[in-house]
């Protein structure tokens, strides 16, 4: 069972006490009625439904990033995610990401590794490769120039496999400072676990 805990409110009360009718209104009401979960929810959920006009948009943009059929796989993409996150200190993009890449990959230990030391980690060469691109282009994008596709190409990678990289970690450079500047807190590792079990199953259609 989840452990109930209370939650901080979002640093946009505004926003917060304001959701408008849309499925993520429904889970809000729904969270908050439920007893055994007791006020532990997403609070991404307030920020999706504020304004589902736009919202709607980002949620399908994202499904189709992170699961329709691309060059790299969706766990790989997963991995991006977290990796991005880490570097930016979302705690809770990172952890819900390190669930989900855990769920597709089976692996908790393997995704720790990445986040504490990319270079230490078990992983193969070409997608290092690829981490430590996505490493500038979080840090240090103006800094990117056509050299730095060439260890790429050496690992493997074309330039559709190098066109999801970037999209996948400026994506979630989007999320990150949308989570972070809003005041969205990470659930707990069961409630992470339990949303990527899902998320793993269907990707983010809603």
């Amino acid at each position: 069972m989840t452990t109930a805990t209370t939650m901080e409110p979002i640093f946009l009360p505004g926003v917060e006490n304001n959701p408008q009718p849309s499925p993520y209104l429904d889970l809000i009401n729904a969270a908050k009625a439920n007893a055994e979960s007791g006020s532990e929810y997403w609070q991404i959920w307030h920020l999706l439904a504020f304004r589902p006009e736009m919202t709607i948009h980002l949620g399908r943009f994202t499904h189709a990033v992170m699961y329709e059929p691309g060059p790299i796989p969706p766990a790989l993409r997963e991995l991006i995610a977290t990796y991005t996150s880490s570097l930016n200190e979302c705690q809770f993009c990172m952890r819900s990401h390190a669930a989900v890449t855990t769920q597709l990959l089976n692996n908790a230990e393997l995704v720790q590794q990445v986040i504490d030391n990319l270079e230490t980690a078990p992983i193969p060469e070409n997608e290092k490769a690829l981490l430590r691109f996505v490493r500038k282009v979080t840090l240090a994008s103006s800094k990117i120039t056509r050299e730095d596709m060439q260890p790429l190409y050496a690992h493997g990678w074309d330039d559709a496999a190098i066109y999801y990289a970037i999209t996948v970690s400026a994506l979630f450079n989007f999320y990150n400072r949308w989570i972070s500047s809003t005041g969205v807190h990470p659930v707990s590792a069961e409630n992470h676990a339990l949303h990527a079990a899902k998320i793993g199953a269907r990707g983010y259609v809603r």
